[in-house]
């Protein structure tokens, strides 16, 4: 496994459309095992494939240590209630947001080996998946963020 550079905002890849993935193969196993080890490196809970420059519909998230989710071709197939969420990104650094969310979801894709899943999931993971899935159509959280704020050093410290 090796790290990824993760793009930031103002990188027009991050604005892409993402393509589908035509099949899982070795490589997108690789990628995906890349992308885990890069997003765990950052401190991060999730991490889409056009945020380390590959234009493909898949993403990883890890919403709690040890629940690991692979998602290739994901499609969220409902969506209910809403939550409100204070959001950052890896592409966003230094920066948190306010947005809605849906509090539950149901989400379908591949995984890791190529086959189909699907998961109903609320709360922290839902919000982690729809923030992760926006990325494959380009979209970042700001786009739909309330309120945004800048961390500072002090905040910075406290979450420590």
């Amino acid at each position: 496994m090796a790290l990824r550079n993760i793009l930031e905002d103002g990188d027009p890849i991050l604005r892409k459309t993402c393509r589908e993935v035509d099949q899982v193969t070795e490589r997108t196993q690789m990628i995906l095992d890349d992308m885990v080890e890069t997003m765990r490196q950052a401190q991060g809970v999730g991490l889409a494939a056009p945020q380390v420059g590959i234009v493909r519909r898949m993403f990883v998230a890890e919403p709690q240590p040890g629940e690991l989710y692979y998602f290739v071709n994901p499609q969220i197939v409902s969506k209910e209630g809403l939550q409100e969420s204070e959001e950052g990104c890896l592409s966003v650094p230094g920066y948190v947001g306010v947005v809605d969310r849906p509090e539950k979801i149901v989400i379908k894709g591949l995984d890791r080996e190529g086959n189909p899943q699907e998961f109903a999931l609320e709360g922290f993971p839902a919000i982690v998946m729809c923030h992760e899935y926006d990325h494959l159509d380009g979209i970042l959280y700001k786009d739909k963020a309330k309120e945004m704020y800048e961390l500072t050093d002090a905040a910075d410290t406290t979450e420590e």
